[in-house]
């Protein structure tokens, strides 16, 4: 019997638009079972699956209650955090706006990905930008999930999470960070030259940075490091580093070099 997180992983690649080999690679699960997973999605079937299809409207877990894709929030949070942004539209309604390079298609799916999945139907848009493209989403429901948001810049405001994100970001922090490193950080290799007497000699090495000017963003990025034992440093005033090597290897297994 396959787990709940591979069900969820599974329908979160079908709705970005990955087909049933590149799924079952990724994940370790057989063809035939996605394809079974794939069709029960599209028939309106499975319990749990009617929440994401299209033909559904979504409905606000907030305001409504119900069940949501904790791990997919927690990632979209990051995302949010980092490079994303709420704007009021006509009819009281919000948009969602969240920017990414060109360059990381990968991180453009699993954005759309995860907003598919906290939402609850497939209303993605992409508007493409010079090197850039925005993510939007539109929906009355959207300060109900991220009760952050409010005037002006993000660094220029108290950010606080609630009690109900603390609760899905204390059973996936490695998700949160994963959307924070995606949004406004990058795995480099660092070069450091030491003046030996006998000359200089250069050291490199892989390291995680986080940057962002909100000092409660970084906090919540800080929080979310020592849930999972990650030792960091804060190098200046908008940056967070992790370098140690056992650091680094670990968030590799979950996050890895853009794509």
């Amino acid at each position: 019997m396959r787990s709940e997180q591979e069900y969820r992983s599974a329908l979160r690649l079908i709705q970005i638009g990955i087909n049933d080999c590149e799924i079952g690679r990724r994940l370790g699960i057989p063809r035939g079972t996605i394809r079974d997973w794939r069709v029960g999605m599209a028939s309106g079937s499975g319990g749990r699956t009617k929440f994401w299809s299209g033909r559904r409207r979504a409905t606000c877990c907030r305001c409504f209650g119900g069940w949501v894709d904790e791990e997919g929030y927690a990632y979209l949070l990051g995302a949010y955090l980092g490079d994303g942004c709420l704007s009021l539209m006509p009819r009281d309604v919000y948009r969602l706006r969240i920017v990414c390079d060109l360059k990381y298609p990968d991180i453009i799916d699993e954005i759309a990905g995860s907003i598919v999945v906290t939402r609850g139907n497939e209303q993605v848009g992409f508007i493409s930008k010079k090197g850039c493209v925005e993510i939007y989403s539109d929906w009355k429901h959207w300060p109900c999930l991220f009760p952050q948001h409010g005037p002006g810049r993000k660094h220029n405001r108290h950010i606080e999470l609630e009690r109900w994100q603390d609760v899905i970001v204390a059973g996936h922090p490695e998700a949160l960070v994963r959307g924070l490193i995606h949004s406004d950080g990058n795995r480099h290799v660092n070069e450091v030259i030491r003046k030996l007497r006998s000359g200089p000699r250069r050291y490199r090495y892989p390291r995680y940075m986080f940057t962002n000017a909100s000092t409660d963003i970084l906090g919540i990025f800080a929080d979310a490091l020592d849930l999972l034992e990650i030792h960091w440093t804060q190098t200046t005033a908008r940056d967070i580093s992790v370098a140690r090597r056992e650091d680094v290897a670990y968030m590799d297994t979950f996050i890895g070099p853009k794509h």
